[in-house]
């Protein structure tokens, strides 16, 4: 499997950090999470320092888009409309910068006992489809991430793949908190490896989101490549949540033996 390795920002993570830490350990991307210092318009605001600084350290860029106070799934139309239209302008300063890949969440807040799910659904289906023709146009891959507790887990995940032409980000951790272990999750990505264009590295030892350093937890990631097989060429983002930059540099290691 040839397959370029990069790691999530974390809040508070500064560029010289994060640019630093992924130089040093032989990262090939990194995957800024769009959200707090890095929304588009402060990113847009530095955006000549930011690609020099990809450019001085030989990295190529992700991002993941922001997922906190939007909503694709809004019953609301004008909700919908406007959290279609911000993440729109997120892809286009990420594009701008570069990028080509964004994370997505295929989510709602809507209040649960009062909207009926499959609607949901179809509102999220519809609002990708028109962010999905956006990226294109932009030179973006859109990669849609499976949410535990929301209305496309991995358990719906396939009528999302089948209603639209998005690539799927698969995150380790969100499918175990879904209630899948490692054979299930390995099962999973042998079935939609050609829609998978993106994995979200999330280590865990038990069913809850722990993002901890590869080979912490117990997820049988040798399992899950090879059910991927020798010929998938997508991207890996390591999900560890620290600041200890030692963690990721071990993690990126682990990664690299198995691969």
């Amino acid at each position: 499997m040839d397959c370029r390795i990069g790691f999530v920002t974390q809040m508070g993570m500064s560029h010289e950090t994060v640019f630093e830490v992924a130089a040093d350990h032989g990262f090939d991307f990194v995957e800024v999470m769009m959200d707090g210092a890095d929304e588009r318009t402060r990113l847009a605001a530095r955006s000549d320092e930011f690609r020099s600084s990809l450019t001085t350290h030989d990295l190529d860029l992700l991002v993941h888009l922001p997922f906190g106070g939007v909503d694709l799934g809004s019953p609301f139309e004008h909700v919908r409309a406007g959290s279609v239209r911000e993440l729109a302008a997120a892809v286009d300063t990420a594009a701008t910068l570069g990028a080509e890949k964004a994370v997505v969440h295929p989510t709602t807040g809507a209040w649960s006992p009062a909207w009926d799910a499959r609607g949901l659904r179809e509102n999220v289906v519809d609002s990708l489809r028109t962010l999905d023709e956006h990226a294109s146009e932009a030179g973006v891959e859109l990669c849609a991430e499976n949410v535990p507790r929301s209305v496309f887990r991995t358990h719906e995940f396939s009528e999302l793949l089948r209603e639209t032409d998005v690539s799927m980000t698969l995150d380790t951790g969100h499918a175990r908190m879904d209630g899948r272990d490692s054979a299930g999750i390995a099962a999973f990505a042998e079935r939609f490896g050609d829609r998978i264009g993106h994995l979200h590295l999330n280590d865990t030892r038990q069913a809850k989101d722990e993002h901890l350093p590869f080979g912490a937890g117990d997820i049988d990631f040798p399992a899950v490549f090879d059910a991927l097989g020798d010929d998938w060429t997508g991207t890996l983002s390591l999900e560890v949540f620290t600041h200890d930059v030692d963690y990721l540099g071990v993690s990126k290691r682990r990664l690299a033996a198995l691969l």
